[in-house]
């Protein structure tokens, strides 16, 4: 299956130095799984304004974070919002991760928005259908406020209510960062401490709470089962 990786965003210089950009982590995350999915990636940077020529590039999609705001004015987000309408309308499925969730909702009619509530940074409680509690980092302040028209709520926590959504057979986007493995996130807090648009308690809670275990190869196994089996990997 060719995946195609619309890079949204790239990771921080000091994050990609050690561990590449998103599309490296996602490779070797489906990589790590018991899916072991046989994916031919090829890469877009849509951030870059570096588009595919369509929905038929590749076999499935997978939308990365970004440091942007989805409701933000840059020049690649309204193509980006057209490709993926159109994607939708191929009947080709898709992924969308932080930045990609938010997007994705808002291309198809939600609503997103910078969350009163503050920043979720670091290891964070999900109840994700199937999989029940699981635990993975995350790093975002913007949510989807309003679902699109088709999209049902699979799971969140009392932070992030619309944590991860899936529409008829065919999408599956999620608000927290299953790439963002342990020892990636470390390296962004790093990165972030001291930066004064991150609280001192979170980057600091984050980082006591990063040597606990998460489950970002389950969720990433539901994935790979997502683009190649649709709905029925959810059950």
């Amino acid at each position: 299956m060719k995946l195609g990786i619309l890079q949204c965003g790239h990771a921080p210089d000091p994050v990609a130095a050690k561990h590449g950009d998103f599309d490296q982590m996602f490779a070797r995350l489906f990589a790590a799984t018991d899916e072991s999915p046989d994916f031919d990636y090829r890469v877009w940077n849509v951030v870059d304004l570096d588009f595919p020529a369509g929905p038929e590039e590749a076999d499935a999609w997978l939308l990365t974070g970004s440091k942007h705001g989805a409701y933000e004015d840059h020049p690649f987000i309204p193509p980006l919002e057209d490709l993926i309408r159109a994607i939708h309308g191929s009947g080709r499925r898709m992924l969308g991760i932080c930045f990609g969730h938010q997007i994705i909702a808002k291309a198809l009619g939600g609503t997103v928005e910078k969350f009163k509530g503050g920043w979720a940074l670091g290891r964070q409680a999900y109840e994700i259908a199937p999989l029940g509690p699981i635990h993975l980092n995350a790093w975002h302040q913007d949510q989807v406020t309003t679902l699109p028209a088709g999209a049902e709520v699979l799971g969140g926590n009392d932070f992030c209510q619309n944590a991860a959504l899936v529409y008829d057979d065919s999408i599956l986007t999620i608000q927290p960062h299953p790439e963002l493995r342990p020892n990636i996130i470390g390296d962004y807090l790093a990165a972030r401490a001291g930066d004064p648009a991150y609280p001192e308690a979170l980057i600091a809670r984050a980082k006591d709470e990063n040597d606990k275990p998460t489950d970002d190869t389950r969720f990433a196994g539901v994935m790979a089962a997502f683009l190649q089996h649709g709905r029925e990997a959810l059950r």
